[in-house]
């Protein structure tokens, strides 16, 4: 019976997290924009541009940076060694890593709820070829970081490979080794490359939009601060070769 309440505790978090992801992409895109998606325009009530803020500019722009420090100290706290091991105390360990992902899906869901839009443009090419190209490199991106959790293990890091592992044998942890395949040998962390070109390459640009780049851009460059300060503890001298040959985001450079 425990093992049958994981997996679905694991498997309701999991679409809980789907949803919530395909909502960041309209949320990011502000998908009510364009006209193929009016028809879907109910499912997305509140975007980066689209909706009204509550606030005047400034305690808008404080209120988006404060939305985005509280998912990113969740998100980069609980990932941490040493909150698991303590945090495994409370939460059984098969279902920790899905605990994390239902967690951090309703952070974001906060962050969509009590997001204050800021209209105030920066630029627009949305009419133009620029625009075309950008929004195709901003879905190419979501593309990427999609693609890299498969590259490396999708249902791991999303905790279903953790609750399979205990209803197949009563343990949590199946041990992953340091691989880099396909992507990962063009740079350390596609997966945030992706972020990053979904994020940056918008055809209209506000202020709003703009908060909301700077926010989790500096946030993405803590993570991998932290994230890589845990592959080194994990995987010693493997993992710092790996970085000196390897770049960080840019593809074929020395970053």
């Amino acid at each position: 019976m425990k093992k049958l309440f994981y997996f679905t505790y694991a498997l309701i978090c999991y679409v809980i997290f789907f949803a919530t992801f395909l909502y960041l992409i309209g949320f990011v895109e502000n998908v009510s924009r364009f006209e193929f998606a009016k028809d879907l325009a109910y499912l997305f009530p509140k975007t980066l541009d689209l909706g009204e803020a509550s606030f005047g500019l400034l305690p808008a722009i404080l209120i988006n940076l404060a939305l985005i420090a509280l998912f990113g100290f969740q998100h980069s706290w609980m990932a941490r060694p040493g909150f698991k091991e303590m945090w495994t105390k409370i939460v059984p360990r098969p279902i920790e890593r899905s605990t994390y992902v239902l967690i951090a899906s309703i952070m974001l869901i906060v962050l969509f709820y009590f997001w204050q839009p800021i209209k105030i443009g920066i630029w627009d090419v949305s009419g133009e070829l620029i625009g075309s190209v950008f929004l195709t490199l901003s879905l190419l991106g979501w593309g990427l970081l999609l693609v890299s959790t498969f590259v490396i293990n999708h249902f791991d890091l999303f905790g279903l490979r953790q609750v399979y592992l205990y209803a197949k044998n009563n343990s949590a942890s199946g041990k992953i080794e340091f691989r880099t395949p396909n992507l990962y040998k063009l740079v350390r962390h596609p997966l945030y490359l992706g972020f990053l070109m979904a994020f940056w390459f918008a055809p209209i640009m506000t202020v709003g939009h703009l908060v909301f780049n700077i926010g989790m851009t500096t946030y993405i460059f803590i993570g991998i601060y932290h994230e890589e300060k845990d592959l080194i503890r994990a995987f010693g001298e493997k993992y710092k070769a790996y970085r000196m040959q390897v770049p960080k985001i840019i593809p074929f450079t020395k970053s």
